[in-house]
């Protein structure tokens, strides 16, 4: 028997924007039509009083020969700008679209999650829209009889069951949306930024079901723009760009690929024009930058110490004006934040300061430094501002923390720690 789940062949699909007219229009519509027909301009007028004429019926290729395989037991990361494509892939896998090319074969039981509370009918109670929402995945009454308590008690609303969901928070309506499509046991679980509400104890939630759903061997095909949680969870992951697949490899290539995309190395921050510069009457940046070896650097060797030194201006006397810096890896995880709080008086003036991040605490990744302005007095505005973006790399050096092993290291931070010798027992 295979072991594949899904395989998409050359799939396309083509949306035309403009004044394409629905198939059925609601009340909704037509009161929204009628509203909208008070700001309409004559042809070839834009409100702005452009000659320009829009193009009506404009194709827009939100898929083009999109080709992979996902095997069963598989977790599959879909990452990628709004409009990329995600979400129309995931429809296309629900049979919620059909595209206009290309094939797609599935070879289990799929349930998905593509919007908050999706079949979840407003009028109906929390149980009725489990068994409902059960059904429409094509459960079996019992199984989902089986499962009730387990899934209530997952999504934390077993005081408000039986009320009805229209009163539901987003919150209340998304943990039990989750929960049915996650307990019900299918062999393919889709799902679109579900992470993108809930607190962070739900999420955390989430992302262990996730991955308890992937250890029973069950595929998981999981869209967010979270990519701590895309790293933490999947195995590999596909960057769509423009409906185009960029690249399929492992989450920390994939993921470092997709934020570096156009955005280039900052190893200066210079702000040339005082009124430009981030800050207020008070005080205001003007230049950040990181340093190793006394040179600009766009890659620090992360055995060897650098510095990263902030320039800023006084405008008027500053009592105890703190200097930051906050730092976050290629997943946009704070690494570690740091603020000088010794106490000063600082008469009006340029000055310069910096601060040492010493070797070996900084993991192979790609850097984003803001730099910041800080009073003891909460009352004061506080100024930050993004500045720098550098690489890390890890050398051949003799002390490096990985030592001679030369294969992937984990741990967002890479931390050399004193240990003993090898002590002989009796």
């Amino acid at each position: 028997m295979s072991d594949l789940a899904i395989r998409v062949d050359r799939l396309s699909k083509q949306y035309r924007l403009g004044t394409a007219q629905p198939q059925y229009r609601t009340l909704r519509d037509v009161v929204a039509g009628a509203f909208a027909s008070r700001f309409r301009r004559a042809p070839g007028r834009s409100i702005g009083g452009s000659d320009a004429r829009r193009q009506p019926d404009e194709p827009f290729r939100a898929l083009d020969d999109v080709s992979l395989e996902v095997r069963h037991g598989e977790v599959l990361g879909i990452i990628g700008r709004n409009g990329a494509g995600k979400s129309t892939l995931l429809k296309i896998l629900s049979r919620i679209t059909e595209p206009d090319s290309g094939s797609v074969e599935i070879y289990g039981r799929v349930a998905s999650l593509l919007e908050v509370g999706t079949g979840f009918h407003s009028e109906l109670t929390g149980r009725e829209n489990l068994f409902l929402s059960g059904a429409i995945l094509g459960m079996k009454r019992a199984e989902i009889t089986r499962k009730f308590d387990e899934i209530v008690a997952f999504a934390e609303v077993e005081r408000f069951i039986d009320t009805p969901v229209k009163h539901y928070s987003s919150g209340m309506y998304l943990r039990l949306a989750f929960a049915v499509a996650a307990h019900l046991e299918p062999e393919i679980l889709l799902i679109d930024e579900v992470l993108a509400v809930g607190d962070a104890s739900f999420q955390n939630k989430c992302i262990g079901k996730m991955s308890d759903t992937a250890k029973e061997g069950r595929t998981v095909l999981f869209v967010s723009h979270n990519m701590a949680a895309i790293t933490q969870l999947c195995e590999k992951v596909v960057w769509l760009e423009r409906g185009r697949i960029q690249k399929v490899d492992a989450p920390d290539d994939v993921v470092k690929a997709y934020l570096s995309h156009g955005n280039a190395q900052i190893v200066e921050r210079l702000w040339q024009y005082p009124g430009d510069a981030p800050g207020d009457d008070r005080v205001r940046l003007l230049a950040a930058r990181v340093l190793q070896q006394g040179h600009r650097a766009s890659v620090i060797d992360i055995n060897a110490p650098s510095t990263i030194e902030i320039e800023f201006a006084v405008l008027r006397p500053a009592r105890n004006l703190v200097t930051g810096i906050y730092v976050a890896n290629a997943t946009g995880v704070c690494l570690f934040a740091s603020r000088d709080w010794r106490p000063n008086q600082l008469a009006p003036g340029r000055y310069r300061k910096h601060v040492e991040i010493p070797a070996q605490l900084l993991a192979e990744t790609r850097l984003s430094i803001d730099v910041g302005l800080v009073f003891y007095d909460p009352n004061i505005p506080s100024v930050q501002a993004s500045a720098l973006v550098v690489d890390t790399i890890d050398s051949a050096h003799p002390l490096a923390v990985r030592g001679p092993y030369k294969g992937k290291w984990p741990g967002l931070l890479r931390v050399r720690l004193p240990w003993s010798e090898a002590a002989a027992l009796d």
